[in-house]
């Protein structure tokens, strides 16, 4: 079904406004690590997403690609607990979100855009402070915070603080956090952005491994190679819609992603103005 998107005047109306409309956590998907039904979220008069229907299978290295502004950040922070929708709900490996919050958020890890975090610990403190505060005891959490810390090549020590980190440091701590709990699904907003490429590798050989171990891994990006080579399933959105979503293949559609992409979203299309003049 079709739907307008608002006009500057009036405020879009939804059929229930004062509470967003749910569902009874038995009918959501079975086998979902994430089942979003009808998810609408409106920022003044802009409708960021547009009565949004997205399944992602648990189990599956899942990407979310679309376009600046496409509703990709605000989906993920609906998805996560960060934001509430003004209609619908979103199920997380079948708990809702919003009914059962705790018992949702429990399997979740998340690496968010531009994350804050407390620089002036160490990683190793940051990490085990985490940890404990989810649940894991001090002796578990020293040692899945050292071990993880030896993946990503990070200092040990507590001399060195998140301050002095550099972004691609920042990003690998991100993830150690993320993971530190063993969560089923992990959640990335842009993780390989503004990484350089030994990191982005060690970054994307551990999300490898924790797929084949059983998890669930869930990431936007406008890098469509990287999507393609590491993504078993994705989903494209534009204007706050799901345009095609299945496995890699499928929306792929027998092209490479990008010229995929590019032709769902309107990206082939002429563009205004002249620039014959630039070079000469």
């Amino acid at each position: 079904m079709e739907h307008e998107l608002p006009k500057p005047n009036p405020k879009p109306k939804l059929d229930s406004p004062e509470k967003p409309e749910r569902r009874a956590p038995q009918a959501a998907g079975i086998g979902n690590a994430i089942d979003a039904q009808d998810v609408v979220k409106l920022y003044g008069n802009n409708l960021a997403l547009d009565h949004l229907y997205l399944q992602i299978p648990a189990g599956s290295f899942f990407g979310l690609v679309g376009p600046n502004g496409a509703g990709k950040s605000t989906f993920l922070s609906i998805a996560t607990g960060l934001l509430e929708p003004d209609r619908g709900t979103v199920f997380i490996n079948g708990i809702s979100m919003w009914d059962e919050p705790v018992a949702a958020k429990g399997a979740l890890g998340v690496l968010p855009d531009g994350m804050h975090m407390f620089d002036r610990l160490s990683g190793i403190e940051h990490l085990t402070f985490v940890a404990q505060l989810r649940g894991l005891d001090k002796q578990s959490a020293i040692q899945r915070s050292r071990s993880l810390l030896q993946t990503f090549e990070l200092p040990l020590d507590k001399k060195k603080t998140i301050s002095e980190y550099s972004t691609g440091m920042r990003k690998k701590i991100g993830l150690a956090l993320a993971l530190v709990t063993s969560p089923r699904l992990v959640v990335l907003d842009e993780p390989f952005e503004a990484v350089d490429p030994v990191s982005a590798n060690t970054l994307q050989q551990v999300l490898k491994e924790y797929v084949k171990r059983g998890g669930t891994v869930v990431l936007s990006s406008h890098v469509m190679a990287t999507v393609e080579s590491l993504c078993t399933h994705v989903a494209v959105i534009n204007q706050g819609r799901i345009l095609v979503s299945g496995t890699t293949e499928e929306v792929a559609a027998g092209q490479d992603l990008n010229s995929r992409f590019l032709q769902l979203v309107g990206g082939h299309q002429q563009r205004e103005g002249d620039l014959s003049w630039l070079g000469r």
